[in-house]
């Protein structure tokens, strides 16, 4: 068709329009003369250097652009995931640090702060598993990782450099700006995000973004309390037992009704 809009002109139009910007403002904000109205009309294809501006003032994916990916952001800038402060022990040995659920609560707001650390407890775990690594214990609070965690357990959780590490077959701590949570991690069709699940269903996923995680844990073992003993196979035959007491009270019951007759 001979006024056909191409798809980067319609995506454009629709980054502006998303943005709250006028046709003068975005072209002042882009750097083009005048107003975007001769490139939304698909008179003026878009430059190189409006592609790039695009890129660092919205984040936004060339190749999306253009149609060649489902992608509509990329992260110009990348932060790191790795712990921000590391406590050692008398002998210089780096030790593991506990952060209960009302400690979770300031962890953000002092992850930098060397001195806040000296507040919480730590210890050495003298088992091989925990060796050649940093790790951290987190207390669990709430109900949204039920049935395989439970409020008030802890998790034995490390360090990971990168969140382009993350499996979605694992938990892990992430610790926001403003919360430290326990979540399975999804990646998202927007690379610059990725999903936060719940294993209580209760709780529907949600996309952040990458840059919004300061620090970010992989769980590799919970310290747990209160164990019961009661194995699956005991409550089935504490099942079968009661099933067994009903049929024999429905048999008795039976007879009875039949000697009145």
């Amino acid at each position: 068709m001979e006024n056909e809009i191409a798809i980067e002109i319609k995506r454009f139009t629709a980054i502006r329009k998303e943005q709250g910007y006028t046709q003068a403002s975005f072209a002042q904000l882009l750097g083009i003369p005048s107003t975007t109205a001769d490139i939304e009309r698909g008179k003026t294809k878009l430059s190189g250097s409006v592609v790039t501006e695009l890129l660092k003032q919205f984040n936004i994916n060339p190749l999306w652009l253009f149609g060649s990916s489902e992608a509509k952001h990329l992260a110009t800038t990348s932060t790191s995931v790795i712990p921000k402060v590391v406590t050692v022990d008398a002998s210089d040995n780096e030790n593991m640090v506990l952060v209960n659920a009302k400690a979770a609560a300031g962890y953000p707001q002092n992850i930098h702060d060397t001195s806040w650390y000296r507040q919480l407890p730590a210890f050495d775990l003298p088992i091989p598993e925990f060796r050649n690594a940093t790790y951290r214990g987190f207390q669990v609070e709430g109900d949204s990782m039920l049935p395989n965690l439970h409020s008030g357990e802890w998790v034995i959780a490390k360090a990971i450099d990168s969140i382009e590490n993350v499996s979605a077959n694992k938990m892990y701590v992430v610790v926001l700006y403003d919360s430290v949570l326990v979540k399975k991690i999804e990646k998202s069709v927007d690379i610059s995000k990725v999903a936060l699940i719940s294993l209580n269903e209760s709780y529907p996923a949600y996309e952040i973004g990458k840059l919004q995680i300061q620090e970010l844990w992989e769980v590799t073992s919970k310290i747990t309390f209160g164990i019961d003993a009661t194995t699956e196979t005991g409550l089935l035959k504490q099942l079968q037992d009661s099933m067994d007491e009903l049929k024999s009270q429905l048999r008795n019951q039976s007879k009875v009704v039949a000697g009145e007759a």
